[in-house]
């Protein structure tokens, strides 16, 4: 389990990468290392992704006792985050491109799979 543990606090840094790689250029700061249409409330919801995972990485990384309650709370809070992108492009908010499809797919695979292992030992730990 610690292995795990480690392995999701690892990959909750590299997920807050990726949401800021993200946020960035749709706050209109940036606009490498991907071209994307400014999007304010997407740079937002972003933004607060990259923290919850952060603070779920840290907390994971640092052998906190909240740490599995964190990877829990953090890869939900950014799922919804990416579901509500999702939703908002359905709903024509934004010009959906093949990238920001590929992106809120992916996002929501590998934050729902996160959460997945996360739910399983806190399971076990029982």
């Amino acid at each position: 389990m610690d292995a795990l543990r480690r392995a999701l606090g690892w990959l909750s840094l590299l997920y807050a990468l990726i949401f800021a790689a993200f946020a960035l250029p749709h706050a209109g700061i940036v606009s490498w290392p991907v071209h994307e249409s400014v999007i304010v409330p997407a740079a937002i919801v972003e933004t607060l992704c990259v923290a919850a995972l952060l603070t779920g990485g840290y907390g994971a990384l640092a052998g906190r006792p909240w740490a599995w309650d964190g990877l829990i709370y953090t890869h939900a809070a950014a799922l919804a985050g990416v579901v509500l992108g999702i939703l908002s492009l359905a709903f024509g908010a934004a010009d959906a491109s093949a990238l920001l499809t590929w992106y809120h797919t992916a996002m929501a695979i590998v934050l729902a799979a996160g959460l997945t292992g996360a739910f399983y030992v806190s399971r076990v730990r029982r």
